[in-house]
């Protein structure tokens, strides 16, 4: 499962880039599922639209529905998990949905947002490298 980070990473091309590509490559090969949630799909909007522009921000958005991700969306099993993550750990909402997701699919977690950290004992994280 990617994060909103390893997203960023592969678009901006920074370190970690090759990580993410690789395991496109595999999930194109049919050897893994990647999964996305929809919370990463608004955040790299979100995120676009504040650096760049409106353009940008749709161009990534289809560049992600054109690769071969499962997008998964809210679902109330999903809502509840989140929202015990995020009672209990100091978690963006955005983040909450996503470790939720990784964790009712039993997903390895792709980042490289430090907030992650507090759930080694509850989701499988895998970090990318800073520089």
């Amino acid at each position: 499962m990617l994060d909103t980070s390893a997203w960023l990473t592969l678009i901006e091309d920074e370190a970690g880039a090759d990580i993410v590509e690789s395991l496109l490559d595999k999930a194109n090969q049919g050897i893994i599922e990647i999964v996305v949630s929809f919370m990463s799909c608004m955040e790299v909007f979100y995120i676009t639209l504040q650096e760049r522009d409106v353009d940008e921000a749709r161009t990534r958005l289809n560049l992600m529905g054109s690769l071969p991700i499962t997008r998964a969306e809210s679902t109330e099993s999903l809502a509840l998990i989140a929202g015990r993550l995020k009672a209990r750990c100091r978690l963006s909402v955005a983040d909450a949905w996503i470790a939720a997701l990784a964790q009712e699919r039993g997903s390895v977690l792709l980042h490289k947002d430090p907030e992650f950290d507090q759930l080694e004992d509850t989701v499988v994280l895998q970090k990318l490298p800073y520089k």
